[in-house]
């Protein structure tokens, strides 16, 4: 069975991993070149996108932001999954929040901006501790402004007056002061059978997610519950096929939607080590129509993000439990070059596995790393 994948990075990478065993070939295409290539090697195949797209018997995405021409084209072919609208809402967030309200699903208080002036209604309705969005095409921190006191309005008008609100309007968020972001990774097949991976934790530093445990420490019942029902909502009103990850914040026993991720998601790598089934390979038995893989946790897991560097020793393999994940990419200032997935049998055991990690990995990088070691290690 031949995959397609739209986008050519780490996730498509990790999919097609985790497809060649089940004997499912996965190409990706270059979204802005319009290429076709090998999502491993990055070689270029002479098949164009046209022979790919009829080749294919299933065509999903890595990420949410497509080129509107090109996720029309595929979605032409019939074989898109998730659904164009399910793309289309991760990938703006007006209508993100056009569809959680639509819903009744409980997220940040916010107002839509569509003229600079507009912010000082905003402030008025929403308090002067804000967290501004661009709409569109912003992720891991860029996109987005703070505004902590009135007195930055000014300032942060000028600043934003440039761009064009009418055409990528802005999304303002009331400034919660909430316990802890979860997230939950869940995936549903095409004949409506739902599995769900446990919360995670996540921990970010700049706007980027840094670390992830899961399942996430002292999580009730209800509360996993109430977010197995936000998936629901989501999943059945959207029709939807494949992983989908649902990001909160929790205040006290409420959970509020943050964003939706129509794809497989950062929050969900620990499962390549820490639960039966994969994320990556689940989208693949969704998408494919082979039926879903057990999320059973084997055993407590965090995921560390390797973000900006690649100078650390690769004797951290000599610690047990620790898997390296590298992506293959040139180093950047904030670019995911790689993840480790650490598993123990117990959170405190884990904590302790982390504290070890450590002492390889340099602390500018790593920076929420130490902390959340020492406070899993008292768990």
């Amino acid at each position: 069975m031949n995959i397609l994948i739209l986008g050519s990075g780490q996730l498509a990478r990790m999919m097609a991993l985790a497809g060649y065993p089940l004997g499912l070939h996965v190409a990706a295409v270059d979204v802005n070149a319009r290429n076709v290539v090998d999502p491993l090697t990055k070689l270029v195949s002479d098949k164009s996108l046209i022979q790919a797209l009829v080749e294919a018997d299933a065509i999903s995405v890595e990420f949410e932001h497509i080129p509107q021409d090109l996720l029309e084209q595929v979605n032409a072919t019939g074989k898109l999954k998730p659904s164009i609208e399910s793309i289309m809402a991760g990938a703006d967030r007006v209508k993100e929040k056009a569809l959680l309200s639509g819903l009744n699903i409980a997220n940040c208080p916010y107002k839509i901006v569509t003229d600079i002036n507009q912010l000082d209604e905003a402030v008025v309705q929403l308090g002067e501790k804000l967290i501004i969005k661009a709409s569109r095409d912003g992720y891991d921190g860029y996109g987005q402004w703070r505004l902590s006191s009135v007195t930055q309005l000014a300032e942060l008008k000028l600043q934003l007056s440039e761009l064009d609100l009418q055409k990528v309007p802005l999304v303002v968020e009331k400034m919660l002061c909430f316990e802890r972001e979860l997230s939950l990774v869940g995936v549903r097949s095409a004949n409506g059978e739902i599995a769900y991976y446990p919360l995670a934790e996540n921990l970010h530093h700049q706007g980027q997610l840094h670390v992830s445990v899961a399942p996430a420490p002292h999580v009730n019942e209800a509360l996993n519950q109430q977010a197995q029902d936000v998936f629901n909502k989501l999943a059945h009103a959207l029709g939807y096929v494949g992983v989908l990850a649902v990001e909160f914040f929790q205040m006290g026993d409420q959970l509020l939607v943050n964003e939706i991720a129509p794809r497989v998601h950062n929050s969900g790598h620990w499962s390549m080590q820490g639960a039966d089934t994969c994320q990556f390979e689940n989208h693949l038995r969704a998408i494919s129509g082979l039926p879903l893989g057990a999320t059973t946790v084997l055993k407590p897991t965090a995921m560390i993000n390797i973000i900006g560097c690649d100078d650390f020793s690769k004797d951290i393999l000599s610690i047990a439990g620790s898997h390296l994940h590298l992506y293959g990419k040139t180093v950047r200032a904030k670019r995911k070059m790689g993840h480790l997935n650490v598993s123990a049998d117990s959170y405190a055991e884990l904590g302790k596995t982390m504290q070890a990690l450590a002492q390889y990995l340099p602390a500018e990088h790593f920076p929420m790393l130490k902390d959340e070691a020492a406070r899993l290690a008292t768990l």
